[in-house]
């Protein structure tokens, strides 16, 4: 009875502790850069895409604030502040942006 007990409670105490990242509210971050495009300009992606360039990071735009912002820097580069949520997807570094500002 007692090694069940414990059992349960250590195995309550990993799932707490696993889950506690997942709960953690995301903070934007203020990104400065070279705002441009993956493919036109770096040379890295098969397709137009908007990232941001912060030293040898390179964080790539939301699908929507692509739309949104890609017009503007897919031909000519431009410096300039994201800000926004970071996450990882597969390999890639991926903002959600909130505001961009040009410089």
């Amino acid at each position: 009875m007692f090694r069940t007990l414990t059992a349960f409670v250590v195995a309550l105490a990993v799932a707490v502790l696993a889950g506690a990242p997942l709960l953690a509210e995301e903070k934007e971050q203020k990104l400065e850069g070279k705002i441009t495009c993956a493919k036109c300009d770096l040379g890295v992606e098969d397709s137009c895409m908007t990232v941001i360039k912060v030293g040898d990071k390179v964080y790539y735009f939301d699908k929507e604030s692509n739309k949104k912002h890609h017009a503007k820097i897919c031909k000519e580069p431009k410096d300039g502040t994201v800000t926004g949520t970071v996450k990882k997807e597969g390999d890639k570094m991926v903002v959600t942006v909130s505001k961009v500002e040009f410089k």
